[in-house]
């Protein structure tokens, strides 16, 4: 059975105000320590998963562009020599657009990254300051047009209904992204999440999203827009041609196995048929010390029942276009509730599969909370 491989890298330079990740500001980083406590890590877990197929891996963070190459290349290595890797094994490493880092592709790329994904968050230089941003439209397209030189496989990440914009707005900004991508978009809607600086300024008053409407034309707008693209939404902010998906991330849509180390990393595994929920120590330090005292930073290790591992396959699969496998699922939903949400158009009901529908997967929350069973 193949599997994932998740590393966090959780340093960033500056926090950014809409960022709720488990990212962190340091004045300084001891590298060397960091690279030998992953690789610590990872030999922990590869003594786990010994003969198992490596599909995919994915540098996150964090801002993993910070790492040297040599770093990357030192994981990549390892995880080599300890697991058999996929003869296609996609390696995806996020980066930030900044020109200092962007210098360093060649060096990711000979280590071994294959496919590259850059926060690049917004094609306008005033959104780009209120959204914490170190970089300007111009430096952000330098960047993604390097990465197109390096890398065959290369996507971009762009967040909309953000204050103050309207849907023209978004429209010139999807004009610009076009041109530019790849095989993959990712297009997030702006959410406040509790515990970020945004949600602060947005209790005082300080800070107003476009209203519903206008939220619900900027996702139309979108999902018109990639589609008549030729990159249609395979999952609710994922934007791809046919054969562009990002290979890591839907093994957790499609809650597949995969490994995570570093700070705050979770996995899933499969142990006897059941599913066993891994999550590391959030706090770096604390991670760290653990790593060194005891060769992993494992906080918490749970065997999940058939039901929560139904629950968790529903809530991760109907974020895809393709849906859920009924029969994956059943222990979780409340059947009464199912002709319900087809009738409202939140869901289709295939013979083997439940599918969010467009206006489903606009109020996703919603439809998993009244499908969840409650009993």
């Amino acid at each position: 059975m193949s599997f994932a491989l998740y590393i966090h890298w959780p340093f960033c330079r500056s926090k950014c105000p809409y960022c709720d990740f488990n990212s962190h500001v340091r004045d300084s980083i001891d590298e060397t320590g960091w690279r030998k406590a992953l690789l610590a890590e990872l030999d922990h877990f590869a003594s786990e998963t010994a003969g198992r197929e490596l599909a995919t891996v994915f540098f996150g963070g964090g801002t993993p562009s910070l790492m040297s190459p040599a770093t990357v290349a030192s994981i990549l290595d390892r995880a080599a020599a300890r697991w058999r890797l996929a003869d296609d094994v996609e390696v995806t490493l996020e980066a930030n657009p900044t020109s200092v880092e962007a210098e360093k592709f060649a060096g990711f790329h000979a280590a071994g990254v294959n496919r590259v994904s850059l926060g690049v968050q917004a094609l306008d230089d005033v959104a780009l300051r209120a959204l914490g941003r170190r970089h300007d439209t111009a430096e952000a397209v330098r960047a993604v047009e390097l990465a197109r030189s390096r890398f065959r496989r290369w996507s971009f990440d762009l967040i909309y209904a953000r204050p103050g914009q309207t849907v023209s707005d978004w429209a010139r900004e999807l004009d610009r992204a076009l041109p530019l991508a790849g095989d993959h978009l990712s297009l997030y809607q702006l959410t406040i999440e509790p515990g970020t600086a945004f949600a602060t300024a947005q209790a005082r008053g300080e800070l107003r999203l476009p209203d519903e409407d206008t939220a619900a034309s900027l996702y139309e707008l979108t999902q018109e827009r990639l589609a008549a693209a030729g990159m249609p939404a395979y999952e609710v902010s994922n934007h791809a041609r046919p054969g562009g998906e990002c290979r890591h991330n839907l093994v957790y849509w499609r809650h597949q196995d995969y490994v995570g180390i570093g700070p705050g990393a979770h996995g899933r595994l499969t142990e006897n048929g059941q599913t066993v929920a891994t999550r590391q120590f959030r706090a770096p330090e604390t991670w760290l010390d653990a790593v060194e005292r005891q060769g992993h930073g494992t906080e918490e290790r749970i065997a999940l029942s058939s039901r929560e591992t139904a629950e968790e396959r529903l809530m991760m699969g109907l974020r895809l276009a393709e849906g859920v496998a009924r029969e994956a699922v059943r222990e979780a939903v409340d059947e009464s509730r199912v002709r319900d949400l087809v009738e409202a158009g939140f869901l289709a009901d295939d013979a083997d599969r439940l599918r969010a529908t467009a206006a489903g997967r606009q109020r996703l929350n919603a439809v998993i909370g009244t499908l969840l069973r409650s009993d």
